[in-house]
């Protein structure tokens, strides 16, 4: 039976087994003179009995598909002939994929070799017996689950109790993953950085004022010997986040201190989400937008001006930017600001203070550490931006401050180490690892520094 079709069949069990424990429990019940004589209400005996049919069954079932494939290589592999046995990790995923090609029928199985054909069957008949079994234990466990749950029904059993113990454990399991996904991310950028640093000192890396990764990747090979100074992609993601937030902080903070104090509830209520939307716009459009109209713009307006503006500028893709996380900075602060408590305003409107003077005495301080809060997450949405800066800062490596000529930024250095083929033996991609390492850490550090304002700033004013 097919996974999916199995996972079904489950469901029904257990929702059997809810029915069925349900329907006992109350059974049970009535001779007593009610449900209120049983120590838990019948939904949890019947999650009880349902848990028990599914959760062993699912676990039992995750565990097979996870080491499934890797048993049946490693018993198809041992089976082969010392002629055919892999010599390489190359050569190894190579003949998985011929055996698999040929018992799938995607290649042709005249003038193949027999060896590699008898493997084929025998993969095929170890998948067949593998599904069959893992069929059987699999409904067989469900089952079994269904009737244990069924019979332990009884006034006095805790289920109220043991269900919550379930549901709190699955609940710590999924706060786990995203602590273990973050964990594997670091660790994965991690030791390829390890790798680039090997080649290439740490200080050059950091301190060094001149990047050009190409690198002759054969001795016979005429090229550069590559220069790995990260300073002037630090300072063109600085140089385009700040523009960034010089357009988005003022724009963002003046609509929600608006929305918040000054609109009507009506107009609020259309205005909100209309200015939400601008967070829904993929950032390949945004690109579209700052290439093709606000970058010709800056050019002829500065032509105009005897300015000399680069097609390709961190100015427009800078204030594009900026217009693309004003919805952060604006949603946010309007929460913040709304959670300053009615007390404070009454009180100081009640001193005689005008709306004004209220919201810049009393409002804005007190609403002002969540606001940073909200600033610094904007920053980070920032900084990790790559779709605008690719399409409307280009890709030069340069180390001025002036927005009006073509930067590059970390996040592009990035997507340009890695695109097409590629030798992860070389230090010119493995410096993508490395510049992936230094953005993780810079947006970690943000994230958790406004995590901590807005946390401050909840726990004071709640």
């Amino acid at each position: 039976m097919q996974t999916a079709n199995l996972l079904v069949v489950l469901l029904a069990l257990s929702a059997a087994a809810y029915l069925m424990a349900h329907g006992r429990s109350v059974a049970l019940a009535r001779p007593l003179g009610g449900i209120r004589h049983l120590h838990s209400l019948p939904f949890f005996y019947g999650m009880r009995a349902s848990i028990w049919c599914a959760l062993p069954a699912i676990v039992l079932l995750a565990l097979w598909l996870m080491f499934d494939e890797p048993v049946i290589s490693m018993v198809l592999l041992d089976g082969l002939p010392a002629s055919h046995q892999p010599s390489s990790a190359a050569d190894y995923n190579l003949l998985l994929n011929s055996i698999e090609n040929l018992a799938s029928g995607a290649l042709s199985k005249d003038g193949a070799d027999p060896v590699l054909l008898s493997a084929a069957e025998k993969l095929s008949n170890l998948r067949n017996t593998g599904q069959l079994l893992v069929t059987a234990v699999v409904l067989s466990l469900g089952t079994l689950g269904l009737g244990w749950g069924w019979v332990k029904v009884s006034p006095q059993l805790r289920a109220r109790q043991q269900v919550e113990r379930v549901f709190k454990s699955l609940l710590l399991a999924c706060a786990c993953v995203a602590i273990l996904t973050t964990l594997g991310i670091l660790l994965s950028v991690l030791f390829e950085s390890l790798r680039f640093f090997q080649a290439i000192p740490v200080t050059d890396f950091l301190f060094g004022t001149e990047w050009s990764p190409q690198m002759a990747i054969r001795p016979d090979q005429i090229g550069s010997s590559g220069s790995f100074g990260a300073i002037p992609l630090f300072v063109g993601t600085l140089l385009i986040s700040m523009i960034a937030m010089i357009v988005a902080v003022p724009v963002g903070l003046m609509s929600a201190l608006y929305l918040a104090e000054y609109a009507s509830p009506r107009f609020r209520g259309l205005a909100k989400p209309a200015l939400e939307i601008l967070a829904g716009i993929p950032t390949v459009v945004y690109g579209f937008f700052a290439a093709l109209t606000v970058a010709p713009f800056l050019r002829e307006a500065g032509e105009g001006m005897g300015l000399t503006v680069s097609s390709e500028s961190a100015l427009a893709a800078g204030l594009v930017m900026g217009v693309m996380i004003i919805p952060f900075v604006s949603s946010l602060a309007d929460d913040v600001i709304n959670a300053v408590p009615q007390s404070m305003r009454d009180g100081s409107l009640g001193l005689g203070a005008t709306k004004s003077e209220t919201i810049k005495q009393v409002i804005f301080p007190a609403a002002l550490p969540g606001i940073v809060g909200g600033v610094l997450l904007a920053v980070s949405r920032a900084i990790g931006e790559t779709m605008i800066v690719v399409m409307a800062a280009g890709l030069a490596a340069q180390m001025t401050v002036n927005p009006l000529e073509t930067v590059t930024t970390v996040t592009v250095q990035i997507v340009t180490l890695l695109v097409g083929d590629q030798e992860f033996d070389s230090p010119k991609t493995l410096a993508a690892f490395a510049l992936g390492l230094m953005l993780f850490l810079v947006t970690l550090v943000l994230n958790f520094i406004a995590l901590r304002v807005v946390k401050k700033y909840r726990e004071q004013y709640d």
